[in-house]
């Protein structure tokens, strides 16, 4: 695994992207360069969760800004993670190919938990050590995160489906902060933190930590403002609340600490906060200057360092689901023997050689619901289940590996319509026939082989006479040709 001495990370938020440089030292990450700019990507999502032009061609002109950044940077050193707004959004799959050609780089959209789980990650690396649970909230543009964790690993990870930006538009778009308005969001955002109290109430932690623009932006308008000495505070909120009814509209509030970028969301930031902290009993919350960019950076520092939270959850994957791990290594083994045979054509890059790896050892984790069709059920559990470190593009591509094991490619989208790429077609051909060649569950033993994979062609090249006294191998390779050639590759075997 190589190593970088710089590292980059680009944080796509419903209210601002975010790009942030480290220098990479032993374990540790230094920063080098950030930049900010205020998109408001929730903002432009319209009644019909679609993007609108115009908050899709000002996102595109700060990406292309920020891919300037990024020129000289190796591209295994960047990573590029969109967020609620980009979940949410029913056009991104049209947006994004144009954001990653504006900037340069592939965009992963990672879920609710996984964004926490970063955040967290980021968080716990600037705090001091200490025996204490925290619990870390971020309220973000789109969604609002809540995380408990002890020392560097999360325990409880949540995600909530508000945040500054829809709370601002849904409540405060005509500017009026009055008591009713005021009254509206709060309670909105308790009854969408009461699904969560349980697991996230006072016994369950002892230091409250926010992290993010929404925290640091209260912060200091309570300690300008000497309503509170130190971080966000219970009574300062109050206070501020006082303050937003005397004013009653957003342009005649007048705050120390509020900046102009600020202004347009702050109520709806605001009104999370305080019903959070109404719902969970807060007092006093600490607010960290570091939050999910940097944990993007240490996450991705972690994968060369061999610290890869991936690999991690994989292992627990496979004993949650008691997969027979015998047989995921020998399937393993030989798609890595055959991946080794075809001699450096197509796929062979280190991505690609993890995905086949990952895919080989999960492949029957959907046994656990049933056999018939197990690997239906293997591409839904790996497509749609928690899965910290991963992103929704890496779990896709390992549900789709996962479905196209075995049976007919014309019933995978993917395959029928022809966008399956050259690589992960590949990796199908590869894993499918591993699963084929360890069928009997026992030692394969198998034979030198070598593999031409090459312009719409596969050939398996076996030694002569090798299939003669195996017909069920044989059969079964045959049918595997047949379904290559409904989905126009040619496959020969042999």
């Amino acid at each position: 695994m190589k190593t970088y001495d710089t590292l980059a990370a680009v944080d796509l938020g419903s209210n601002s992207f975010r790009l942030e440089v480290a220098r990479v030292t032993g374990d540790q990450l230094y920063p080098l360069d950030s930049l900010k700019e205020t998109v408001r990507l929730a903002g432009g999502l319209g009644a019909d969760k679609r993007l609108d032009d115009a908050t899709q061609e000002r996102a595109l002109a700060c990406l292309q800004r920020f891919g300037e950044r990024l020129r000289g940077l190796s591209p295994e050193a960047i990573r590029c993670v969109g967020t609620s707004a980009l979940r949410v959004a029913k056009n991104a799959g049209e947006f994004i190919p144009r954001a990653e050609a504006a900037l340069g780089h592939p965009i992963e959209i990672v879920a609710g938990r996984e964004e926490a789980r970063l955040i967290y990650l980021g968080v716990a690396h600037s705090l001091p050590a200490s025996p204490d649970r925290r619990l870390v909230v971020d309220i973000g543009g789109g969604s609002t995160e809540f995380i408990i964790g002890h020392g560097l690993k999360p325990h409880e990870r949540e995600s909530l489906h508000m945040g500054c930006v829809n709370f601002s538009t849904r409540f405060f778009a005509d500017g009026v902060v009055d008591k009713a308005a005021l009254k509206a969001a709060e309670t909105a955002a308790r009854v969408e933190v009461e699904r969560i109290a349980k697991a996230f109430s006072r016994g369950n932690w002892q230091q409250a930590v926010g992290s993010s623009g929404t925290a640091r932006a209260l912060r200091e308008i309570l300690e300008q403002s000497g309503w509170s000495a130190h971080g966000i505070t219970a009574d300062g909120l109050a206070q501020l609340r006082a303050q937003f009814i005397r004013a009653g509209h957003l342009d005649a509030l007048e705050l120390p600490g509020l900046t102009r970028d600020r202004r347009p969301v702050i109520a709806g930031g605001f009104a999370i906060m305080a019903g959070l902290f109404a719902e969970l009993e807060i007092e006093q919350m600490d607010v960290a200057e570091t939050a999910m960019r940097e944990g993007i950076l240490y996450d991705l520092l972690g994968r060369f360092h061999k610290h890869d939270m991936r690999e991690a959850t994989v292992g627990e994957f496979m004993r949650r689901y008691h997969i027979d791990t015998r047989q995921a290594a020998r399937v393993r083994q030989v798609a890595m023997n055959l991946l080794a045979a075809q001699g450096g054509s197509g796929a062979g890059d280190d991505n690609d050689v993890r995905f086949l790896d990952w895919a080989a050892r999960l492949h029957e984790i959907g046994l656990m619901v049933s056999h018939g069709g197990y690997h239906r059920h293997s591409g839904y559990i790996l497509e749609n289940a928690d899965m910290p470190g991963f992103s929704r593009t890496d779990q896709a591509r390992l549900a789709l590996l996962a479905r196209a094991q075995r049976g007919a490619l014309t019933k995978l989208p993917a395959f029928a319509s022809g966008t399956v790429s050259d690589n992960d077609r590949l990796l199908v051909w590869l894993l499918r026939q591993a699963v084929i060649l360890c069928r009997n569950r026992a030692e394969p033993h198998l034979p030198e082989v070598k593999v031409d994979a090459s312009n719409k062609r596969f050939r398996l090249i076996l030694p002569e006479g090798w299939l003669e006294s195996r017909p069920l191998t044989q059969r079964a390779l045959e049918e595997e040709a047949a379904y290559w050639n409904t989905v126009g590759m040619r496959y020969a075997f042999g």
